[in-house]
């Protein structure tokens, strides 16, 4: 054996010593081809010479039942499916390249997994890496160097490459799963505060679709793709109008990816006469839901009517109309399900007016009740202003004394003509774009995909957690909400795909199956009296293996991980009387 080193010597050794004892190696077996093949060679020989008892390297992997322990479980397969998407997204490399270390990239990868599958405080997401979750087996970052303070400076660091972190999914989505972005959707929604929030330049009071008026607010404004991938975020403050945000998404579109005649599909509230116009000097199309409504329209001669069958089994119409003043297209929809809400708003509204005139009637009937005329036209005048949709049918008369100036009577009665004319036109409004278009049902289904972005609001902020926010100062408080964006890029790369193949159920559905899988120590004594333990993976239920096979995923997140080690020699204490006579 000259032509081996005394260090390759040394691994021949060890690597028959291995074999005899079927100990697997905790790392991939040795490349060197003169240890290869001594190690093949000498362990042939020893096999074919029948001078060891190889059946004892069965006995070393004969465990005593009753000393079977098993610890340290932990949740693995949401994780998994987490942290294999981040791998599919490139996400390592890019962090690489926008400056990360090594280690930086490992915490981000971290944290976005964690975010995703257990949406919570730094504090909380910290104890649950350390108590619960297998994601730094998963990751490769240490489990012990997990700390509050890493989290948040990780967060603030993944904010600052932002813009680069968002081109880069935007692209590297497309690519994943063949997608053109023809078609992006733009809207908005709030979030607010835990706290007071006195020195923050973001958090305002403003209308909350929470119904939170006590609490300030701040807005996170989407553009999204028919398929739920974002394409931009902006973090704007609370009380800002939504029409005054359209300018800078426009500017960054052509940077993420959304070149040529895409199709911006807004809501009404951002659709002003000046942001429509913006859009297009810009080489867009825009569709959106007409601002005002028309009233002096006409059917547009030879288009038919067009009756379309909706998801809920209800039947939507769709005309076209043409208007002297405008040249955009016009679609006029009638929906039974907007009608019967309408409908009910107003009897609801009627109800509320009537029953404020009758307490009017009644106070001049009672003692101490308001009488006099004008006090009562003022009084009528609250109401209209309190229900102004309603009180435009009414025809309201008061009778006075024009001696005493004091009211006697006020009567009603809903204007017959105007009240039908009201009832004809609930349940309907108009779609407005600059498409040239050819069929009608083309338009609605364009502007049906707006519950893309609806859906992706509602996993924002229900499955992960992004409301409300805790943080004190806004750069906290913007890398939280850049955190979340994150972990929906990973849930909606996931959803995409179980999609097509048929899952819909939501994230955290997802998540729960997921949670079913756990990865678990195994420790016992062999027959030699040696410690044997082992790190494996349970086997997947059902279905997570469907949605492993979905994802292109293994079922075993990491192989087995197996160790052998002597019992401790120290275990057996001799006292000393006993160590004297054993002495001689």
């Amino acid at each position: 054996m000259e032509d081996a080193t005394p260090e390759q010597l040394n691994r021949i050794q060890r690597q028959l010593t291995d074999r005899y004892e079927h100990k697997e190696p905790l790392f991939d077996e040795d490349v060197d081809p003169v240890v290869r093949s001594y190690v093949e060679e000498f362990w042939q020989r020893i096999v074919s010479s029948e001078k060891f008892d190889l059946s004892a390297g069965k006995l070393l992997r004969m465990v005593d039942m009753d000393t079977l322990e098993h610890s340290n479980a932990r949740e693995i397969g949401a994780e998994n499916i987490a942290y294999r998407t981040w791998e599919k997204l490139n996400l390592t490399p890019l962090l690489l390249s926008a400056g990360f270390s090594p280690e930086q990239a490992k915490l981000a990868a971290t944290q976005v997994v964690s975010r995703a599958v257990y949406p919570a405080s730094e504090l909380k997401t910290v104890r649950w890496i350390k108590e619960n979750s297998a994601v730094c087996e998963l990751t490769g970052y240490g489990v012990d160097k997990v700390t509050k303070d890493r989290l948040y400076k990780s967060a603030l660091d993944l904010y600052k490459a932002k813009d680069a972190i968002e081109r880069h999914l935007s692209r590297r989505t497309n690519e994943l799963f063949d997608l053109e972005d023809k078609i992006i959707l733009y809207d908005l929604t709030n979030t607010y505060f835990e706290g007071e929030k006195r020195n923050s330049q973001l958090a305002k009071f403003g209308r909350s679709k929470e119904k939170r008026n006590d609490a300030k607010l701040i807005v996170l404004a989407l553009v999204v793709n028919v398929e739920g991938f974002i394409k931009y975020s902006s973090v704007l403050e609370g009380n800002i109008a939504d029409c005054n945000t359209l300018s800078a998404m426009i500017e960054k579109l052509a940077s993420h990816t959304c070149r040529g005649p895409a199709v911006v599909v807004l809501d009404a509230g951002i659709a002003t006469e000046e942001n429509l116009r913006l859009i297009e000097s810009k080489g867009y199309r825009y569709l959106c839901v007409s601002r005002t409504r028309l009233k002096d329209y006409s059917y547009v001669p030879g288009r038919p009517t067009t009756l379309l069958d909706t998801k809920s089994k209800q039947t939507i119409r769709l005309r076209s109309v043409a208007t002297e003043k405008n040249t955009d297209y016009y679609l006029e929809v009638k929906s039974p399900s907007k009608e019967k809400k309408e409908e009910g708003m107003k009897l609801q509204f009627e109800n509320r007016f009537e029953q404020e005139l009758q307490k009017i009637h009644n106070a001049l009937h009672s003692k101490g009740g308001t009488k006099k005329a004008d006090k009562v036209h003022q009084r009528i005048g609250r109401a209209k202003e309190k229900y102004p949709s309603v009180q435009r049918y009414y025809d309201i008369t008061v009778s006075s004394d024009t001696k005493t100036g004091l009211a006697t009577e006020i009567t009603w009665e809903k204007d017959t003509e105007g009240h039908q004319e009201k009832n004809e036109s609930l349940g309907v409004y108009f779609l407005r774009t600059n498409l040239n278009v050819k069929e009608e049902y083309v338009v609605w289904n364009i502007y049906n995909t707006i519950r893309e972005i609806e859906n992706a609001f509602r996993t924002l902020k229900t499955d992960l957690d992004l409301r409300p926010i805790y943080h004190k100062n806004d750069d906290a408080t913007m890398a939280h909400l850049h955190l979340g964006i994150l972990a929906y890029w990973l849930v909606n790369t996931v959803r995409y795909q179980l999609k097509h193949n048929g899952i819909k159920s939501c994230w955290g559905e997802i998540v729960r199956i997921g949670n079913t899988q756990k990865v678990i120590t195994t420790s016992g004594t062999n027959t030699y009296d040696k410690i044997i333990t082992t790190r494996k993976c349970t086997v997947p239920n059902k279905n997570l293996k469907q949605i492993y096979d979905i994802l292109q995923t293994k079922h075993q997140p990491f192989a087995k991980r197996k160790s052998v080690v002597h019992k401790s020699e120290t275990e057996k204490i001799e006292s000393p009387k006993k160590q004297l006579l054993l002495s001689g």
